[in-house]
This record gives C-alpha cells, structure tokens and sequence, in this order.
C-alpha cells in the first residue's frame, strides 16, 4: 500500500545556505545544463547533485558564488555570472581573490575543509597558508580586501555570517560522528576544526606571525599603546589580529592621491602655486590639484604588469603642497584612505 509524501528532506547544510541566499537576493535552482551561473535577473543555478563530484556540496557551491558577489560588488547581481566571462585576462586574479575571501572566512569558523573550492583553482587554495593578504601589490589581495569589508555590509550582512555561524555549529555536531570508510575517501566532516577564539581586542584572531608590537596601525597615545582599528588599548605582546600589517609603504599604497580622496585645496600662497601650476584648477574661491580620473593628476604607477601593482609616485614630491606634506604616514586619515581604496581591512 503506497503512501502520500507530505515532505522532503533538505541537507542542513544546503537549507543554511538556500535560506542565506534568499535573503540576499538570491533564487537558487538546480540545472542540468551548467555548474553555477548566475543569469543577472536574480537566480543562481548549480548543478544538480548527480553532476557534481563527491566533495562538492550545494552548501560549498552557494557560498563560493557568494563570494564571487562579494569581489566583484553589488552592481554585479545585475550582470550574468557576476560580470565575470571566465577567459579574459583579468579571471585568474578575480578567482584568486574569491579564493582569498573563502579561506579568510571559513577559518574564522574551521570550516575550510568543508568548504574548500572544488573548481580547477584548487591548486591554488591547496597552497595558501598564512597571512594570505599581506602582499599589498597583488591585484587579488586588494580585491580580496575590499571584498571582505563588503561582507559586513548589506545586502549580505548579517545573512552571510549567520549561515557562516550556523554552519559551523552544525558541523562540529556532525563532525562528532563522523568515522572513514575502507576503501573510499575519509568525510570531509573529518577535516572540522574548531574556529580560533577571537583576538584580545574582539577583532577576529590573525594568522600573522607579528604581534601588536609590529604593527603599523599601533600608536602611543594616552600613556599607552592604543590601536587606530579598535580605537582601543592593546597590550604590545599580543598576537597579530587579522587586520594585522606589519608595514605602510606609499609607494605600493598611493591611496591619499587616488579614489580615496577627491579633492585637494591648496592655499594661493603655497610655493606649488609658482612651481607647478599646471597641476593646479582655479575653482574661483580656491585652487585644488588637479585630477586625471579618479586620482591625482600628478600620480604615476598602480598598473597591473605581470601580475603585480607597479609602484605609486608623485611627479610633483618636491614640490606637493602643504596639505600632501601634512598627510601621515599611519595616521588616522592613512587608515581611512587605505580602507576605501581596498589596502586594509
């Protein structure tokens, strides 16, 4: 005697992740003709589970997708997947900046053996270790960066990090019961460890082998060592946090000349005005430098060459004005500018 199904059963994981996705904006629907694509208009397909392999998950597959959003901006769920066309010179960096995103991310929770990449940049992820965004001058760093501070901002926070929390929690209950099979690849629940507690300043904890004692956003203020990202005390011995910079170099920065800033006054009596005027706009009731774009018109370098940001530099240095030479290096307003343009978190 037959009987009527009333309900389905939906994995955890994929219910997390389905539910995280809808109140981001996502539809998300299984296909038979792709892997994941998004079609600009609000849905997301993957894969139905009988084409994915073993260590794939629907949970695994929407939060890298998510973090491809998180790359290329908001303006990218409008745009077929992410605006992204797999093949042109820029794809390599963009997916290593996804990839940066996912390790940052599911180490603070232990969840990056559960939700390791299983596309062909595997290789890639399987090499990262450590500080994985401390070289400035990679593309994929920068973009990573700016990336991970759009994770707390809407339309993804807080549904991202709830699944992110969620998911955790049920992986370490699962991860209890977990056992290999002979013959057969181990459970990827095997590979659940517990995520690292937070930081003594309640940033997230660091994988940096500095301290709060080498890094550049520490200052002496007040009779003690104070930081610029918690404006807070910290204890100089402490471990490095994630936010954790072991050194500013303008050079590989440049950000106070470029999109960070959009304007420079400079007084009609500061010496730039004789010695570089062409540099110079007459706004009537002031001067400001003039701008190529988005940055200073006297700023040379921030190309890509070679998988590289080239070198920042002023034409004008020995003769920039007041408002340049006042600018400090680490200063407050250093922290600020670096943060938009994609340099600290």
């Amino acid at each position: 005697m037959g009987r009527e199904v009333t309900q389905r059963y939906v994995d955890p994981l994929a219910q997390v992740w389905l539910g995280a996705a809808r109140r981001i904006g996502l539809r998300v629907v299984r296909a038979a003709d792709t892997y994941a694509s998004t079609d600009g208009a609000g849905t997301l397909a993957i894969a139905r589970d009988a084409d994915l392999d073993a260590d794939d998950s629907l949970a695994q597959m929407i939060f890298h997708e998510l973090c491809h959003s998180l790359v290329e901006g908001e303006q990218s769920f409008t745009a077929p997947d992410w605006g992204m066309d797999n093949t042109g010179p820029d794809h390599d960096w963009r997916e290593h900046a996804c990839l940066r995103v996912q390790w940052v991310l599911t180490g603070r929770h232990g969840l990056r053996t559960l939700f390791a990449p299983t596309t062909d940049f595997r290789a890639f992820w399987d090499q990262l270790s450590g500080d994985v965004l401390a070289d400035r001058t990679d593309p994929s760093v920068q973009a990573a960066i700016t990336a991970l501070r759009r994770a707390a901002q809407p339309p993804w926070a807080p549904a991202l990090a709830d699944a992110l929390v969620a998911s955790a929690r049920i992986a370490a209950e699962v991860a209890r019961f977990a056992a290999a099979t002979p013959n057969e690849p181990p459970p990827l629940w095997l590979g659940i460890s517990p995520g690292p507690a937070l930081h003594p300043s309640g940033l997230p904890a660091g994988t940096a082998s500095g301290s709060c004692s080498t890094c550049a956003w520490r200052h002496e203020a007040r009779g003690g060592s104070r930081c610029r990202q918690v404006d807070a005390k910290v204890d100089p011995s402490w471990p490095a946090c994630e936010r954790h910079e072991a050194a500013l170099d303008c050079q590989t920065c440049g950000a106070c000349c470029r999109a960070a800033y959009h304007s420079v006054e400079v007084a009609r009596r500061d010496p730039m005005v004789k010695k570089q005027p062409a540099y110079l706009e007459d706004r009537g009731t002031y001067l400001e430098i003039r701008r190529a774009g988005d940055r200073c018109s006297a700023l040379t370098g921030g190309l890509i060459q070679l998988g590289k940001v080239t070198r920042f530099a002023c034409e004008i240095y020995e003769d920039r004005p007041r408002t340049c030479r006042d600018f400090t290096l680490g200063s407050a307003h250093c922290l600020t500018a670096r943060r938009r343009v994609g340099l600290s978190l």
